[in-house]
């Protein structure tokens, strides 16, 4: 394996923070994984018996939740902790976010089920790839945007205040505010009127 990192002291998991190449083999990354999954599968068992306590874990879970905010279970993520989620955002069953760069979810947004909000990417190049080399861009959801079922947004993508995507559409590249994308790749079919 080529030495990716050559005069580069940093830890993968302060390489990955850092939004550079990476290898996913830091046992802090691991530890903070499962740290993940065992808050995630803690909310949703607390959601059905006990919705103060739910609400605690999740707010545990994630770097910022808005008031009045409703993330229905399953959630499923890398760390959390890299997820900043908006006052009075609803976000229905089986969001995947995998927040390896930060995910920011603006107010008021909408966000069906089974929804993939995907940070991480890996090199075309076959070689880097095939070692494990690795890094993410950011997501960036507006205020008031309503994601529909199965939409998928890549890694680095910004949508911009009010503007929907429809169902099962592949977001590759950013949407500006106040129009409804469709498709794989998505493409603006309509423009709204700002209020």
């Amino acid at each position: 394996m080529a030495d990716y990192f050559a005069g580069d002291d940093r830890s993968n998991y302060e390489r990955m923070v850092a939004g550079d190449l990476y290898i996913a083999d830091d046992p802090r990354i691991a530890a903070e994984g499962r740290r993940a999954v065992e808050l995630a599968a803690d909310y949703a068992r607390a959601y059905l018996e006990d919705p103060d306590a739910a609400r605690e874990i999740l707010a545990g879970l994630l770097g910022d939740l808005g008031e009045g905010a409703e993330i229905k279970p399953p959630l499923y993520v890398d760390y959390g902790s890299n997820i900043a989620v908006g006052e009075g955002t609803f976000v229905n069953y089986g969001l995947t976010a995998l927040d390896v760069a930060p995910i920011t979810i603006g107010r008021h947004c909408q966000i069906a089920t089974h929804v993939q909000l995907l940070t991480p990417w890996h090199p075309l190049e076959p070689g880097p790839r095939r070692d494990g080399v690795e890094s993410a861009s950011p997501i960036t959801l507006g205020d008031n945007v309503w994601l529909g079922g199965g939409a998928i947004v890549l890694p680095g993508v910004t949508i911009g205040d009010n503007s929907v995507v429809g169902a099962g559409a592949v977001v590759t590249k950013d949407v500006p505010a106040n129009v409804v994308v469709v498709g794989n790749p998505a493409r603006i079919v309509k423009h709204l009127d700002a209020e």
